[in-house]
């Protein structure tokens, strides 16, 4: 089984834009975090996180697909390729998130792109003093953050089971646990 290391290098391989692998991490953060809370493998949820996006820079219009094929060329086992081709339900793939790790995947992708672009607007831009209150004002505003699909988000928190309010603040305790790294500090 890749490392964590392994999977980092394999992400910058086919990603050179910074922001693409800052988002992974951030991602991996969210999943880190919340393997943690339900006792699960928190190395296995991490690298889910991490290559969620592996093939957008170089496929994107064959996203999901094109980094299953490199995924199990590295070695990746099948929970995790099929994870990480859950977070594409209804967009680019069919394959909609099952368990628990799948289901985190597709709620928190695309809310931590949210809670990133709601850091870099913060005076102090940093997510520290980040609060649920405006994430959710910024969510409601469709102009910012833009290309953050509202639906999925919603959809998300709704396939775990989870109030809005407890995701958010969820996703925003899981990015500071890691806030130097992943450029929220």
């Amino acid at each position: 089984m890749p490392t964590r290391t392994d999977a980092l290098n394999l992400l910058k391989e086919y990603n050179q834009n910074p922001a693409l692998v800052q988002h992974g991490m951030q991602v991996e953060a969210c999943m880190r975090h919340f393997a943690l809370k339900a006792g699960e493998d928190v190395e296995q949820w991490g690298i889910v996180g991490l290559l969620h996006d592996l093939d957008y820079e170089k496929f994107p219009d064959e996203h999901c697909t094109k980094a299953a094929q490199i995924m199990s060329e590295a070695g990746y086992d099948e929970a995790i390729i099929r994870a990480m081709m859950s977070h594409g339900w209804g967009i680019c793939t069919d394959v909609e998130p099952l368990n628990t790790m799948e289901k985190t995947l597709y709620a928190v992708d695309e809310l931590s792109g949210l809670v990133n672009a709601c850091v870099l607007v913060r005076p102090s831009k940093s997510i520290m003093d980040l609060g649920v209150k405006s994430v959710k004002k910024k969510f409601k505003t469709k102009s910012f953050a833009a290309g953050v699909d509202r639906t999925i988000v919603t959809k998300g928190a709704e396939i775990l089971g989870m109030e809005m309010d407890e995701l958010i603040a969820e996703v925003i305790e899981g990015m500071k646990a890691d806030a130097e790294a992943i450029g929220v500090a």
